[in-house]
């Protein structure tokens, strides 16, 4: 009898193991992308700071050109900390990354305004965005690494869904933090001085992500670092398909994460004609309910497996976008708005619950943070951060509908390359590996 014990204390203990990892990695993942989405929450009360000219759609265009340069940094920072994961360790690098994005935070906090600077204040602006976006851009690869090894067989689209959670769970602390200045601070006060707040609470959180990231378990091995092709970009175009197949499917769920998600709150601001307050309350309680779905989906995957929950992604995001897009357009009641973002985040929801983990399930362990993080760093920033500004764009010039159509061919060709690749959690990497 004490021998049949000993496996399942075994199991117990590694399991609370590994629950405990994704928890750790999970905290610096959410405080990381807290501060670098309350950017662009933010960005309705500090784009007259710095940019105080102009009507309003323009300063939107402005602030929304410095967030998209900020994810041209990224394929920088996949590429640098995916080698530094890959040759040092996955533990190593995501310390570095939360590091980085906290001495972001604290500049931007710390900004003087276009006012009392001029011209310095924009560029200074930009520079911590280029900051932030490397960092950003590092912990994406590395966390999904380690929280896809960290992950139990056969329960790994349940565990590494909580990559998303925290992703998510970032983006609605960090609206979460808006609403609460703005049920406490009057308009002026919030353009004034108020929207400087949430950075100093980013940069403290970060500091305690910090802490928590030194007690983490390594999970590369010795082995896989000392090898040759460890961290190298030779090593990880050994698998450009796998590469290629990344880039087109995150083109497209990168671009529509990013319109339901930070843009959708403009959205209905500027285009729905909302107000900004009804706008946050909206998006607070969708990011909400999104958050929760993500295991749920995760789950699913483990069921129906990888390539199925794409496939799902690629066909619904394709039909349902424009009609989606249109009925917000011209929504009037908040309740209305409420359902139609959540059955848009639901359709997303069958990409982000899994959008780390099959990524790590397509590269062998030596190049895996680099072929995670670089692979959705390029397909990230040349679509995902682009989307605020493209549709402010085209909304300008008078052809704001042609957006919808954009969003819907990007998701159209993720829709192609699902059907066209073999199911990763069935011929992935990541079978073998405990």
């Amino acid at each position: 009898m004490t021998n049949l014990n000993i496996p399942a204390e075994v199991t117990a203990r590694d399991t609370r193991r590994r629950i405990m990892a994704i928890v750790g990695a999970s905290s610096g993942n959410l405080v990381e992308w807290f501060d670098f989405y309350v950017y662009s929450f933010c960005a309705l009360y500090f784009a007259p700071a710095f940019f105080p000219k102009g009507d309003t759609t323009t300063q939107l265009l402005n602030t929304a050109g410095v967030f998209a340069a900020g994810f041209l940094m990224r394929p920088i920072g996949g590429w640098f900390f995916g080698r530094l994961a890959d040759k040092r360790g996955r533990r190593f690098a995501m310390m570095v990354s939360v590091f980085m994005m906290c001495g972001g935070s604290l500049v931007i906090a710390a900004l003087p305004s276009y006012a009392q600077i001029g011209v310095l204040a924009p560029v200074l602006l930009l520079v911590a965005r280029l900051f932030q976006g490397l960092s950003v851009g590092g912990e994406y690869g590395t966390s999904a690494t380690y929280m896809s090894e960290v992950a139990l067989q056969g329960r790994r689209g349940f565990f590494a869904s909580f990559q998303y959670v925290t992703l998510i769970g970032g983006q609605l602390c960090a609206l979460l933090v808006l609403v609460i200045l703005q049920q406490t601070l009057t308009t002026d006060e919030l353009k004034a001085w108020g929207w400087r707040v949430p950075f100093v609470v980013g940069a403290v959180a970060a500091l305690i992500a910090l802490y928590l990231r030194k007690s983490l378990d390594e999970t590369s091995t010795a082995a896989s670092r000392q090898r040759r092709d460890a961290g190298t970009l030779a090593g990880m175009w050994k698998h450009k398909r796998a590469f290629l197949t990344v880039v087109g499917f995150t083109a497209g769920g990168s671009l529509i994460f990013y319109t339901f998600t930070t843009y959708m709150q403009k959205y209905l601001v500027n285009t729905a004609g909302m107000h900004a307050k009804t706008a946050s309350n909206v998006m607070t309680a969708a990011l909400f309910v999104y958050m929760l779905m993500q295991p749920l989906f995760g789950a699913l995957s483990d069921r129906i497996g990888r390539r199925q929950s794409m496939i799902l992604f690629g066909f619904f995001a394709t039909i349902g976008t424009v009609p989606l897009l249109h009925a917000l357009k011209d929504v009037t009641s908040p309740y209305m708005a409420f359902v139609l973002v959540v059955v848009a985040l639901a359709i997303v929801s069958f990409y982000t619950s899994i959008s780390g983990l099959i990524k790590a399930e397509m590269f062998p362990p030596e190049v895996r943070a680099l072929g995670v993080g670089l692979s959705y760093a390029v397909a990230n920033a040349i679509f995902g951060g682009s989307a605020e500004y493209v549709a402010l764009w085209l909304k300008q010039a008078g052809s704001e509908t042609t957006f919808y159509w954009y969003v819907t061919a990007l998701c159209a060709i993720g829709l192609l390359v699902s059907f066209t690749m073999r199911d990763p959690s069935k011929v992935g990497y990541l079978r073998h590996e405990p």
